[in-house]
C-alpha cells in the first residue's frame, strides 16, 4: 500500500501510520510540478552569475569561498561525504523510513530546488526496502540535522551503508541489488538533502505517538487501581472536570470513568466508603494524566507544522531570488520534545505512586502486603514495585530540558543550537521505561482486583484483565517476574489495552 502525502497538508494521522505499518509512500503530482518549477527558478539564479550560499559557495565559516562554476556537482558530493561523520548505533529502521518521508515532504514544498527525481528516488529507497544506516548521534540540530541526513543522502549517491531487506552491506551493492539508480547530484541538492530537521521531528515524532498511547492505557490502569484499592469513582463526575475545563483532564475523566461503569467492586462501598477521599494518585489521576494530554496535544501541534515545514537553506522564493535563512533550526521541536518529555515523566511518576498504594497493607483497603497469597514466605510484587520506583527515577533524570544546553559549533559561525536531535531521541528510552511501570501497574492492579472476589470489576475492565493474564498469569506462588514485566511492557507499548476507547492514538485525537 502507498500513502499520497501532499506537502503542507500531510497529517498527523498519516505520519502515524507511516511509523507504524511500514506503508510506502509517494508525493502528490501536484506538489512535484511545483518542484520543477523552482529547478528552473534556481537555474536562472545561478546564471545571473551571484554568489549563492552552498550553490556556488563554502558552506557553514566558509561561505565566503566561491566555487568554480565547474566544480558545482563536486562540491555537492563532497559535502554528502564530509558531512557523514554520525557516531553511535544506527537509528531504527522505522524510524528512518519516517525521516526520509519528511525530508520528501519538505523538498516537496518547492523552495528547495531538487530536481523531483531526487524526490522519486528517495520514495524507491523505502518502497524497496533500502534503509540507510544512519549513527544515532552527531546532530546539535540547528543548520539541521547535517550529520544523520548526510548518512540518507550517502546511501542516494551509492555512498554509505545500508540494510537492503534487513541486512547491512555496502550501499552501493544495496542500490545495485534492488534495481535502483545512485543520483549523480545537482546544484544545491546536497546542501538541500543535509539541511533540515527531519531527523530530530522524527524522533519527537515517535517519541510523541507512543507517550500518547501510554497515557490512554494510564488511564485504564488507573480504572484498574481504583477497583483494586476499593476506591471512589465519584471525583471522575463530569460535572466536576467541565467545570474546570481543560480538555485533557475532561477527557481523561470520561475515560477512567467508562472503564469503572458497571462495576461490583465499585458498587459494594457506594455510600459507605470509610474514606471521604482516595490519595492523590487515584483521585487527581484526570487532573495529572489530562494535564498531560495537553501538553502532548500542543506538542502534536508544533509537531505536525514542522513536518510540513520547509526547513533547508538557502530557500528558492516564488520570486525566484535565492535567499538565506534560519528555518533549519529546530527550536520548536527541541521544546516540543522537552515537553514531551515532562508529559512521560510525569505520566509515569504518578503510575508508581498507585502502585506503591496497591502493595502497602495500609494504604491498600484490605489488600494482603505485596498483592502475595502468603505475606512473609512469599515476596509477591514487592520488587516489581522496586523496579517501578528504579525507573520512575530515571526517567525524571531524563526528563531534564535539552534545549538549554547550547553550544557553539562550526567556529562560532553557528553560534545557538537546539539539540532537539537528542532532545527527541531520549524519549525512545523514556517511553520504553513508561511501558514497564505501566505494565507494572497493570501486573498489580489484576492481580488486587481478583482478591476482591466474589465481586467482579466492569466487564470492560474484565476484557482488560484478560489481555493482561494472556501474557502475564495470576501470581499465587513466588517465581521470576522480569518475564511478565517485559511481556506487559510489550503490550502496553504496542497496542491501546482498551481498543474501544476513542482518540486512542494521537493521529484520531488530533483529527
Amino acid at each position: 500500500m502507498s500513502v499520497e502525502l501532499s506537502p503542507g497538508n500531510v497529517s498527523m494521522a498519516q505520519l502515524e501510520a507511516l511509523f507504524r505499518s511500514g506503508s510506502h509512500f509517494r508525493v502528490s503530482v501536484g506538489a512535484m510540478r511545483g518542484v520543477e518549477a523552482a529547478v528552473g527558478r534556481l537555474e536562472a539564479a545561478v546564471a545571473k552569475g551571484e554568489a549563492l550560499y552552498g550553490v556556488n559557495t563554502g558552506f557553514g565559516k566558509l561561505a565566503s569561498v566561491r566555487i568554480p562554476d565547474a566544480d558545482l556537482a563536486t562540491l555537492q558530493r563532497n559535502i554528502v561525504l564530509s558531512h557523514s561523520a554520525g557516531f553511535g548505533k544506527p537509528m531504527p529502521a522505522n524510524v528512518v523510513r519516517l525521516v526520509i518521508a519528511l525530508k520528501c515532504i519538505s523538498l516537496g514544498r518547492g523552495a528547495s530546488a531538487v530536481r523531483p527525481l531526487v524526490i522519486e528516488r528517495l520514495q524507491q529507497m523505502v518502497a524497496s526496502d533500502v534503509i540507510p544506516v544512519v549513527p544515532e548521534k552527531g546532530s546539535v540540530g540547528a543548520s539541521g540535522d547535517l550529520a544523520p541526513l548526510a548518512h540518507v543522502a550517502a546511501v542516494l549517491i551509492g555512498e554509505g551503508e545500508a540494510f537492503y531487506k534487513g541486512v547491512r552491506m555496502p550501499a552501493g551493492r544495496a542500490m545495485q541489488e534492488a534495481g535502483i539508480d545512485p543520483v549523480v547530484l545537482q546544484a544545491k541538492e546536497g546542501l538541500a538533502l543535509l539541511n533540515g530537521t527531519q531527523v530530530s521531528t522524527a524522533f519527537a515524532l515517535v517519541g510523541l505517538f507512543d507517550a500518547w498511547q501510554l497515557s490512554i492505557n494510564s488511564l485504564v490502569t488507573t480504572a484498574l487501581s481504583i477497583d483494586a484499592a476499593m476506591g471512589s469513582s465519584t471525583p471522575f463526575r463530569d460535572e466536576i472536570h467541565t467545570s474546570r475545563g481543560h480538555r485533557g483532564q475532561v477527557d481523561a475523566a470520561r475515560i477512567v470513568r467508562g472503564m469503572l461503569a458497571g462495576s461490583e467492586i465499585r458498587e459494594s462501598h457506594r455510600g459507605d466508603d470509610l474514606r471521604v477521599q482516595d490519595p492523590y494518585c487515584l483521585r487527581c489521576a484526570p487532573q495529572v494524566v489530562g494535564a498531560c494530554l495537553d501538553q502532548l496535544r500542543h506538542a502534536g501541534e508544533v509537531l505536525r507544522i514542522e513536518a510540513n515545514a520547509v526547513t533547508d537553506n538557502p530557500l528558492v522564493l516564488s520570486d525566484g531570488e535565492v535567499v538565506s535563512g534560519g528555518n533549519f533550526h529546530a527550536e520548536p521541536v527541541g521544546l516540543a520534545a522537552d515537553a514531551i518529555a515532562l508529559a512521560v515523566s510525569e505520566v509515569g511518576s504518578i503510575s508508581q505512586r498507585r502502585i506503591a498504594l496497591l502493595v502497602d497493607p495500609s494504604l491498600s483497603f484490605g489488600l494482603p502486603a505485596f498483592l502475595s497469597a502468603n505475606p512473609g514466605l512469599q515476596s509477591g510484587l514487592m520488587i516489581a514495585e522496586v523496579t517501578s520506583a528504579a525507573i520512575m527515577s530515571e526517567n525524571r533524570a531524563l526528563a531534564n530540558p535539552r534545549t538549554v544546553d547550547s553550544t557553539p559549533t562550526s567556529a562560532n559561525q553557528e553560534d545557538h543550537v537546539s539539540m532537539a536531535c537528542h532532545a527527541g531521541r531520549r524519549l525512545l528510552e523514556m517511553n520504553e521505561n513508561l511501558s514497564a511501570i505501566i505494565g507494572i501497574e497493570a501486573m498489580s492492579a489484576a492481580q488486587g482486583i481478583e482478591y476482591r472476589a466474589p465481586l467482579q470489576t466492569s466487564d470492560a475492565l474484565r476484557q482488560v484483565i484478560g489481555r493482561i493474564r494472556d501474557v502475564s498469569p495470576r501470581l499465587d506462588q513466588d517465581r521470576q517476574v522480569d518475564g511478565d514485566i517485559a511481556s506487559m511492557a510489550t503490550l502496553c507499548a504496542s497496542a491501546p489495552l482498551a481498543p474501544e476507547i476513542e482518540g486512542a492514538t494521537i493521529g484520531e485525537a488530533m483529527a
